[in-house]
């Protein structure tokens, strides 16, 4: 592996099991990767290729067996947690995106994006004022004051991407972002998350099978067996 750049996504010797003895399953082998702050990647591999696992990892979702991970310029583990809130972790240093946007239903857009900052303890008129920042970026700002239903499914990943990005987290780590889009659709969201990750020095991991988008990295990590192997992507312009 390079020498790791400050800041970003460091996984270095990551292993993670699954059972004891005869029955353990090694899920996670032998993983190191590496992201910078600004930068896209892609995580491809076949269904039950640990993709899953290490995401859940990295989210401080599920411990690993051994290894070390640092988000940031923080070390969250190190043969062991180093981090004593993992939930205020995940509200505050990992943005999540999905494959559906799981907004929240009776909140307006705005709120939808503003709640992050808020249960993180920004005051509200300050969390809003983040919230419609993005919106603006990411040129949904028209639909500010909308329900989640009233939005089309390409303004719906907008704002869940929004929301990702609400209390400016080192990392964002994005679960099949794009499966549910058509291909003009699919290519606008890797346009805004390198946009956002260039503007915002976020790292981002995109996990996905959709062959739309793989040829948009630069790099790419595909993962086999619990093991990834690094290549260099296309990186097709988005421009």
């Amino acid at each position: 592996m390079n020498t790791p750049s400050p800041g970003g996504i460091q996984i270095e010797g990551l292993r993670k099991v699954y059972g004891h003895g005869d029955t353990a399953v090694e899920a996670l082998k032998h993983v190191n990767m590496q992201v910078a702050p600004g930068e896209v990647v892609g995580l491809v591999g076949p269904s039950g290729s640990g993709k899953s696992t290490l995401l859940k990892c990295l989210g401080a979702i599920i411990e690993p067996t051994a290894g070390r991970m640092t988000l940031g310029n923080e070390v969250i583990y190190d043969e062991g947690w180093k981090v004593r809130d993992l939930r205020a972790l995940r509200r505050d240093r990992i943005g999540f995106v999905f494959q559906a946007p799981y907004l929240i239903p009776f909140l307006d857009v705005t709120d939808n994006v503003a709640l992050l900052p808020m249960l993180a303890g920004q005051p509200n008129a300050r969390a809003r004022e983040r919230a419609l920042e993005l919106l603006t970026a990411l040129d949904v700002q028209h639909r500010a004051r909308a329900e989640p239903n009233q939005l089309s499914g390409g303004e719906q990943q907008r704002v869940s991407i929004a929301r990702a990005l609400a209390n400016r987290p080192p990392v964002i780590l994005a679960d099949e972002p794009t499966a549910p889009l058509d291909s003009q659709r699919a290519l606008g969201v890797m346009r805004l998350l390198n946009q956002m990750a260039r503007q915002y020095q976020t790292a981002i991991i995109v996990v996905t099978h959709d062959e739309k988008i793989i040829p948009t990295f630069k790099r790419i990590y595909h993962i086999r067996d619990g093991q990834t192997v690094e290549e260099a992507g296309e990186g097709r312009t988005l421009d």
